[in-house]
């Protein structure tokens, strides 16, 4: 993760399909060559994948975000009223359209910040017809730019009418949603939100193994706030990332490393939230783990879209160093949705998605924040954001 290729003068040769044929010297690629040429001032990087967000829902929970200021704990904001059953019972009120209108323009803004490719979550619905009402925005999202990836999160948090029985809303998830989700065809992976009062990991397991079984790829919310195994399930389930992680412990550190699972690190909720531990990224790339960076946009604790802040944040927070925050948010987090060899690298049969910044050294892109340094970008190579404004960060 710490090495990068990093070539000047040089272009990207992409083909009618949006795919990439050739990188390298722009003096070789241009000989003898009829493509239409732009011209460029800035580095080009791979487009940004963000393998974890809850982009599908309605309000922003402000009442919480005030309430953590004056001190309150999750458990007093839940019990309040708040977290997220507050994000529950807001989408169920709402339309299909009102969910989508806001979702687009979310995207919109993910764009304008390189994002090319974003995995997205259900997970405020926690019954059927909610829950395909947020994956069918989910997939509605398909005809923006930005490449859309569904995962089922029905097991995000026990619904206020189950709150007495637990397991029931388990048995719910397993024998009645996962099916009507698969029928549909509106995700790809399942998620569970393995923690201490939230599901268990016999619970998770059990959401999971049913999921597996019906041919959808595994991920988990693991040890977010307690050390409680979830990173060693979702080893030993073969799952494609483990996320949050900032409580993991030895253990799950080491099965992780042994496995292929991605350890998807969400240092934006920690600062958000106001939380003095990260998760320890340093150990898990020492130990061997495949390590990606994401935003875990959502409106309780992330109610932010930028991946070049995500870098940042990793350098600074989380003691990365500037490649591997790259690959992070690139190759690594294109792992993590089984997205490896398509995209996350400006490489021959790659997607063409390609972002432009307005830096002259690449290490720039996780040192700035506060500003956004995208100027154009361009998804299966054809470009659909374009901002003019003149950037000088740097001598």
């Amino acid at each position: 993760m710490s090495a990068l290729e990093v070539l000047t003068d040089a272009a990207v040769l992409m083909d009618d399909d949006g795919i990439i044929s050739r990188v390298g010297p722009y003096s070789e690629l241009r000989a003898g060559n009829a493509a239409t040429v732009v011209e460029v001032q800035g580095t080009l990087f791979p487009g940004f994948v963000d393998c974890h967000t809850h982009a599908v829902f309605g309000a922003p929970r402000l009442a919480d975000h005030e309430r953590r200021a004056r001190g309150e704990t999750y458990q007093a904001i839940a019990a309040a009223g708040g977290g997220i059953l507050s994000s529950v019972r807001d989408v169920r009120a709402r339309s299909s359209d009102a969910l989508l209108d806001s979702a687009r323009g979310r995207l919109s803004a993910m764009l304008a910040l390189g994002t090319t490719t974003v995995e997205i979550k259900s997970g405020y619905g926690l019954a059927l017809d909610h829950e395909l009402k947020q994956l069918d925005v989910v997939r509605a999202l398909a005809a923006e730019p930005v490449s859309v990836i569904g995962t089922f999160l029905g097991a995000h948090e026990v619904p206020e009418e189950h709150r007495a029985n637990p397991d029931a809303y388990v048995d719910l998830v397993i024998h009645e949603m996962l099916p009507a989700i698969k029928r549909q065809g509106v995700a790809r992976f399942c998620d569970v939100f393995c923690e201490p009062g939230v599901f268990t990991v016999a619970q998770s397991r059990a959401v999971l193994e049913a999921a597996k079984a019906l041919g959808f790829g595994l991920k988990l919310h693991a040890d977010e706030l307690e050390p409680s195994g979830g990173a060693e399930l979702a080893a030993a389930l073969g799952a494609t990332s483990a996320d949050h992680l900032a409580a993991i412990s030895e253990a799950g550190i080491a099965a992780l490393a042994a496995s292929p699972a991605v350890a998807v690190l969400l240092p934006g909720t920690m600062l958000f939230l106001g939380r003095p531990r990260q998760a320890p990224a340093r150990r898990l790339i020492d130990a061997g783990a495949a390590v990606a960076l994401a935003t875990d946009f959502n409106p309780g604790s992330s109610p932010g879209l930028s991946l070049p802040l995500m870098a940042m944040l990793g350098v600074s927070q989380l003691r990365m160093l500037p490649a591997e925050a790259m690959v992070a948010i690139t190759v690594n987090a294109a792992a993590a949705l089984g997205e490896a060899a398509t995209r996350g690298q400006l490489a021959p049969g790659f997607r063409a998605d390609v972002v432009l910044a307005a830096v002259e050294d690449w290490r720039e892109l996780p040192y700035w924040y506060g500003v956004n340094p995208v100027r154009q970008v361009w998804i299966r190579g054809a470009a659909c954001h374009s901002s003019g404004a003149p950037l000088h960060l740097a001598n």
